[in-house]
């Protein structure tokens, strides 16, 4: 049932690809896909540098009581280093479901070894049905604390989140790097 699962799945990412590089190609520089670009390894780790200032932002927004931030800060310290990926591939992307697609496809063709599909999902999983506020992939938790009213992230959520994020980091980085 499994295989026929990965088997089912596959078409429907080719489809979201082609749809993705589809509109990269038609939007010009402001597009909302992938767009083909040449392999850019300094790129790649100028995302890698924003990833990193994005973690020191979410240490920052936890220690001065905008905890709520922090949310944000750790799911964009993984998504420049997805983004880096990209690049170092020759992709930019501007939608994020085109850049988890993208990744997947990447992680399916043994191109990218040091993270798989599974802890790809802990940062984004557009099939996903948990509610936002019992959730703990990176971008429900982000979601939950930017669209709410709520201003504190617990700090249990917190400790997690930013293990979560060192852990994805650090496989992120090494990818890039290699």
């Amino acid at each position: 049932m499994i295989l026929l699962q990965g088997v089912l799945k596959m078409p429907k990412l080719n489809e979201k690809l082609k749809k993705c590089l589809k509109e990269g190609e038609e939007g010009g520089e402001r597009h909302k896909g992938l767009k083909k670009i040449d392999p850019d390894k300094g790129l790649a780790l100028a995302h890698l540098d924003k990833a990193m200032h994005n973690l020191k932002a979410m240490s920052f927004f936890y220690k001065n009581d905008f905890s709520d931030w922090s949310a944000s800060a750790a799911f964009y310290t993984l998504y420049h280093c997805l983004l880096g990926l990209l690049a170092k591939f020759g992709y930019q992307s501007k939608n994020q479901e085109c850049t988890f697609a993208l990744i997947e496809d990447l992680i399916d063709k043994n191109e990218i070894l040091d993270i798989s599909k599974e802890e790809l999902r802990e940062i984004f999983d557009s099939d996903n049905t948990i509610d936002l506020e019992n959730s703990s992939m990176m971008r429900d938790v982000r979601e939950d604390m930017q669209y709410t009213t709520k201003t504190l992230l617990d700090d249990d959520k917190f400790v997690k989140l930013k293990e979560k994020t060192n852990l994805l980091l650090e496989k992120l980085r090494k990818e890039i790097e290699r």
